[in-house]
């Protein structure tokens, strides 16, 4: 995997696509475990979860169900540290198993600003599963059920996270070169 270039910025291979897809399968193993006949809701956060929601859903045995919700608090490289939701959830959570999809957690404010609201909808469970985490970043503890990988805290493109709405296209992950 060569450097890539985003915009200004020039980004380094850091995680591969197989390394993704092998974790993907894996968090999707203890998926079906956990919610072995339960018919779990699957609300993934977009726009950067689109393609771990697809390849882990693909992956999932158990009868379950997606829905997208957008919610938004990076501006270029940087959190804005304000969320914006703008599209909204459509689908009843009272007594659904209900699993949070999301790209990266670093921070933790969406999350923080999120849950109180699926919460308020006294939903049977509420988990999270997190591609990335970045435990140095972090603001607003949140608990993630299900992750992926722990990364430091750089900035990252690729498969769904971006810079200024470019780079999800690729397949791996590139971490930003400083």
């Amino acid at each position: 995997m060569p450097t890539i270039t985003v915009h200004d910025k020039q980004f380094e291979p850091y995680i591969s696509a197989s390394q993704i897809q092998e974790k993907i399968k894996e968090m999707a193993a203890a998926l079906d475990q956990d919610y072995q006949g339960k018919n779990p809701l699957f609300i993934a956060i977009l726009n950067g979860s689109f393609m771990f929601a697809a390849d882990l859903f693909k992956e999932l045995k158990v009868a379950a169900e997606i829905c997208f919700i957008k919610l938004a608090s990076y501006k270029g490289s940087k959190s804005s540290g304000h969320v914006i939701t703008s599209i909204g959830l459509d689908i009843d959570l009272y007594g659904r198993d209900v699993i949070i999809v999301e790209d990266i957690i670093d921070t933790g404010k969406t999350m923080s600003e999120f849950l109180p609201q699926l919460l308020h909808q006294h939903p049977a469970s509420l988990s999270i599963c997190a591609l990335l985490h970045k435990p140095d970043a972090v603001q607003f503890p949140v608990k993630i059920d299900y992750l992926g990988f722990t990364i430091p805290n750089k900035f990252v493109v690729g498969y769904g996270l971006d810079y200024d709405g470019y780079g999800r296209n690729f397949g791996e992950i590139y971490q930003l070169v400083e």
